[in-house]
Protein backbone atom coordinates (compact mmCIF):
# COMPACT_ATOMS: atom_id res chain seq x y z
CA UNK A 1 0.00 0.00 0.00
CA UNK A 2 0.82 3.47 -0.78
CA UNK A 3 -0.24 6.57 1.48
CA UNK A 4 -0.40 9.67 -0.29
CA UNK A 5 -1.08 13.74 1.25
CA UNK A 6 -2.00 16.04 -1.95
CA UNK A 7 -2.87 19.92 -1.96
CA UNK A 8 -4.58 21.05 -4.85
CA UNK A 9 -3.83 24.96 -5.17
CA UNK A 10 -6.96 26.19 -7.22
CA UNK A 11 -9.76 28.86 -7.16
CA UNK A 12 -12.66 26.09 -7.51
CA UNK A 13 -14.91 26.03 -4.02
CA UNK A 14 -16.35 22.77 -6.01
CA UNK A 15 -13.44 20.85 -5.57
CA UNK A 16 -11.10 19.72 -2.86
CA UNK A 17 -7.69 21.25 -1.83
CA UNK A 18 -6.43 18.88 0.33
CA UNK A 19 -6.56 14.90 -0.86
CA UNK A 20 -5.50 11.81 1.40
CA UNK A 21 -5.47 8.45 -0.30
CA UNK A 22 -4.50 4.86 0.30
CA UNK A 23 -3.33 3.02 -2.94
CA UNK A 24 -3.02 -0.83 -3.65
CA UNK A 25 0.20 -1.44 -5.41
CA UNK A 26 -1.16 -1.02 -8.61
CA UNK A 27 -2.09 2.63 -7.73
CA UNK A 28 -5.88 2.10 -7.29
CA UNK A 29 -7.36 4.26 -4.72
CA UNK A 30 -9.01 1.72 -1.66
CA UNK A 31 -9.57 4.65 0.48
CA UNK A 32 -9.76 8.46 0.00
CA UNK A 33 -10.45 11.73 2.43
CA UNK A 34 -11.44 14.74 0.55
CA UNK A 35 -10.95 18.26 2.72
CA UNK A 36 -12.69 21.70 1.01
CA UNK A 37 -11.87 25.18 1.52
CA UNK A 38 -15.27 25.57 3.19
CA UNK A 39 -14.41 22.84 5.38
CA UNK A 40 -16.49 20.05 4.33
CA UNK A 41 -15.42 17.17 4.08
CA UNK A 42 -16.06 13.74 2.40
CA UNK A 43 -14.68 10.15 2.43
CA UNK A 44 -15.09 7.46 0.02
CA UNK A 45 -14.22 3.82 0.78
CA UNK A 46 -15.20 0.13 -0.49
CA UNK A 47 -19.41 0.47 -0.26
CA UNK A 48 -19.00 3.45 2.47
CA UNK A 49 -18.58 6.78 1.00
CA UNK A 50 -20.30 10.31 2.33
CA UNK A 51 -19.68 14.07 1.33
CA UNK A 52 -20.01 13.00 -2.73
CA UNK A 53 -16.51 11.46 -2.14
CA UNK A 54 -15.62 8.52 -4.85
CA UNK A 55 -12.84 6.46 -5.51
CA UNK A 56 -10.58 7.41 -8.89
CA UNK A 57 -11.48 5.67 -11.95
CA UNK A 58 -7.79 4.96 -13.32
CA UNK A 59 -4.96 4.14 -11.12
CA UNK A 60 -3.23 7.16 -8.90
CA UNK A 61 0.05 8.28 -10.83
CA UNK A 62 3.49 7.75 -9.09
CA UNK A 63 4.46 10.53 -6.99
CA UNK A 64 6.89 12.08 -9.53
CA UNK A 65 4.41 12.50 -11.68
CA UNK A 66 2.04 14.13 -9.68
CA UNK A 67 4.86 16.13 -8.40
CA UNK A 68 5.19 17.68 -12.62
CA UNK A 69 1.89 19.04 -12.62
CA UNK A 70 2.34 22.56 -10.65
CA UNK A 71 -1.03 22.39 -9.07
CA UNK A 72 -0.40 19.57 -6.93
CA UNK A 73 1.89 18.96 -3.94
CA UNK A 74 2.20 15.53 -3.00
CA UNK A 75 3.85 13.91 -0.05
CA UNK A 76 4.02 10.27 1.21
CA UNK A 77 2.46 9.74 4.41
CA UNK A 78 2.58 6.69 6.68
CA UNK A 79 -0.70 4.36 6.91
CA UNK A 80 -0.53 5.91 10.74
CA UNK A 81 -1.23 9.23 9.39
CA UNK A 82 -3.94 8.38 6.87
CA UNK A 83 -5.63 6.17 9.24
CA UNK A 84 -5.46 9.31 11.74
CA UNK A 85 -6.84 11.15 8.88
CA UNK A 86 -9.54 8.67 7.53
CA UNK A 87 -11.15 7.94 11.42
CA UNK A 88 -11.53 11.40 11.89
CA UNK A 89 -13.45 12.08 8.68
CA UNK A 90 -15.47 9.07 9.78
CA UNK A 91 -15.97 10.29 12.52
CA UNK A 92 -16.67 13.69 12.32
CA UNK A 93 -19.00 13.00 9.00
CA UNK A 94 -20.95 10.17 11.18
CA UNK A 95 -21.70 13.09 13.67
CA UNK A 96 -23.17 15.24 11.13
CA UNK A 97 -25.60 12.78 9.82
CA UNK A 98 -27.07 12.17 13.77
CA UNK A 99 -28.27 15.50 14.28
Amino acid sequence: MRYLKVAWRHDRADEPVLLFSECDDEGWEVRKVEMFRDGRIGYAGGLDSAGGTVLGERPTPDLAEITNQAEFDPTLITRREFEKVWSAARARLSLATSH
